[in-house]
């Protein structure tokens, strides 16, 4: 097994192959000092020597992960073109076996899914379309050496006679390509972000200083720094970053934005890349767009039982504005996303407005915005009501034209969805009056209005029950006889966590649902205080208390939510 074993091991936990408790004994007889890597290598081969798990079901666990098909070696016979054409050292090199070839179609086996070293160097090499199926290690080992290795004579023996100069071709066809003092830096950049769709990071900051290049990953809203390359490398390694994403690499004063999409196993990762120029050289950040996540149904974005019949209730409506408003990274986009699949049915049509489009989704109808062509969200809007949409999403209302027309077309039987950047959920309606919009259509059209913001997850393989300081249950109004029915939560730190105690995270909500008293204050030009308090009388719980519930039910902690809301 090549791929990182800490990875593989998280998988088996997932998905129930494994308790936390016989990963824990076997860790256990792992000798202290073994550094990381080797132990979790090591505590793998316990597991399957203790018979807690077989091979086949670590690699069928694996392939599921990668939407993968497992292979057998024993089944295939390949022709001996293919053995020509993937010769010895190729195969030991990558750890690869050709299977069978038709057209222009590769199917290959190899034993480490991350590979894509290899994928992407073959399918370059020799100009075909790769198809990867996983196998054992000691298969591809026995492969290379049932066929590879062939007394002279046998069906196979002829193919070995040249083998030396196919294998000198192989090379100078690979130089050709890359050169040799860019490999090592081409084989950085795919560890580089094969790591962080691991780490289940969503950017890659890349940051020249003046002495050091820094690299840092945003794994649930924190920055952590890994491991910095030489700073000698910068220029190189913000090279090859640009020629993927298909941006000048001359253009060094102004700043660029592309796109990179990248093959890891069997799963395509996109990857949204903005180049900055500074002080010290080019920043780049590489923010990663897991479409994985646009599959989370409503409870995994942290919704409780009560809200979230509340909030289904208002996306399935049949006309009006539903608005999520929060800062930027606080996860409007996810919500809403989820909200269009939960909404996704044939007999609706869907139609997005986006800048950009980050996610393309199966049976909706998306619209990039194009400045450039005078394609503006206002233009794309008109055009689509012409459309027949039964639900239209806008990326952001940021101006009073986009406003108007979302709320005309709210009027004329259509739902629509969108984001604000306000404080809170009641902040909504002033925000749009602020920017031109009329009281009496603000009334009319909005059906609610929803605040919210992320807090981290506690890790649920390392968490423990532990009791809050006094000053704690202070600083979210929690008096001792509340806390006393609670269940207080903290993570101690795991390999699954990377030993930070928290792994994801979850939704705080604040909804302000829109009835006919509220829209009467509204069209009388209430100001932001009175509709608070009207929201409060009408039972809304706001972010802090919909906290609070979480760190009692050991969702999360104090301090996540004292730092992500206000009092």
């Amino acid at each position: 097994m090549t791929t990182a074993d800490d990875f593989v091991l998280q998988l088996l936990q997932d998905q129930g192959l494994v308790t936390a408790q016989a990963l824990n004994s076997a860790r256990s007889q792992i000798p202290a000092g073994t550094p990381p890597a080797q132990a979790d290598g090591a505590t793998l081969e316990l597991l399957v020597k203790s018979g807690t798990i077989t091979t086949d079901q670590v690699y069928k666990t694996l392939a599921e992960a990668f939407n993968m098909e497992v292979a057998h070696l024993s089944d295939v016979t390949p022709a001996p073109e293919l053995l020509r054409m993937i010769t010895r050292d190729l195969a030991v090199r990558y750890k690869v076996f050709p299977m069978e070839q038709y057209g222009n179609t590769l199917n290959l086996a190899l034993c480490d899914p991350m590979n894509m070293d290899a994928v992407d160097s073959i399918s370059k090499m020799f100009n075909v379309s790769v198809n990867s199926y996983l196998v054992t290690t000691k298969e591809i080992d026995d492969a290379i050496a049932q066929y590879y290795e062939i007394p002279a004579g046998s069906e196979y023996g002829e193919l070995f006679e040249g083998e030396m100069e196919a294998e000198k071709k192989a090379k100078d066809d690979l130089a050709a390509s890359v050169k040799a003092e860019d490999a090592p830096i081409v084989k950085y950049v795919t560890m580089l972000i094969t790591e962080a769709v691991k780490r289940r990071a969503s950017d890659i900051h890349l940051e020249p200083l003046e002495k050091r290049f820094r690299v840092r990953y945003r794994i649930d809203g924190v920055l952590l720094e890994i491991e910095n390359p030489p700073k000698r490398l910068q220029p190189t390694i913000i090279s090859r970053l640009k020629l993927m994403s298909n941006v000048s690499i001359a253009e060094k004063r102004i700043p660029q934005d592309g796109r990179i999409q990248v093959i890891i196993g069997a799963k395509e990762v996109d990857l949204r890349v903005s180049v900055l120029p500074t002080v010290y050289g080019e920043s780049i950040v590489m923010r990663i767009l897991d479409k994985e996540g646009l599959k989370l149904g409503l409870p995994e974005l942290g919704f409780f039982s009560d809200d979230q019949s509340i909030f289904e209730r208002i996306v399935a409506m049949p006309d009006g504005i539903f608005l999520v408003t929060g800062p930027t990274g606080s996860g409007k986009s996810t919500t809403l996303y989820s909200a269009l699949n939960y909404i996704n049915h044939p007999d609706r049509k869907i139609i997005t407005v986006e800048d950009p489009v980050e996610y393309q989704m199966a049976g909706i109808n998306q619209v990039q915005v194009r400045r450039d062509v005078d394609m503006t969200f206002s233009r794309a809007l008109r055009a689509m009501l012409r459309q027949a949409p039964n639900v239209i999403m806008i990326g952001e209302i940021r101006d009073l034209e986009t406003a108007e027309i979302a709320i005309n077309a709210s009027l004329t039987g259509h739902m629509v969805f969108s984001t604000l950047h306000t404080n809170d959920s009641a902040s909504a309606v002033t925000r749009l009056v602020d920017i031109g919009v009329k009281s009496f259509l603000v009334s009319a059209s909005l059906r609610a209005a929803m605040a919210q913001r992320l807090v981290r997850r506690v890790c649920s393989g390392c968490k423990k029950p532990y009791i809050p300081e006094q000053k704690e249950l202070m600083s979210i109004g929690l008096t001792e006889n509340q806390a006393a029915t609670a269940t207080f939560m903290k993570g101690e730190g795991c390999q699954r966590c990377l030993g930070i105690g928290f792994r994801g995270r979850m939704g705080l909500f604040e909804l302000f649902i829109i009835n006919e008293e509220v829209q009467h204050m509204i069209y009388e030009n209430a100001n932001l205080v009175q509709l608070r308090q009207k929201s409060r009388e009408l039972g809304m719980r706001n972010m802090r208390e919909d906290g609070i519930r979480k760190i009692t039910s050991g969702l999360t902690t104090v301090e996540e939510v004292v730092s992500a809301t206000m009092a």
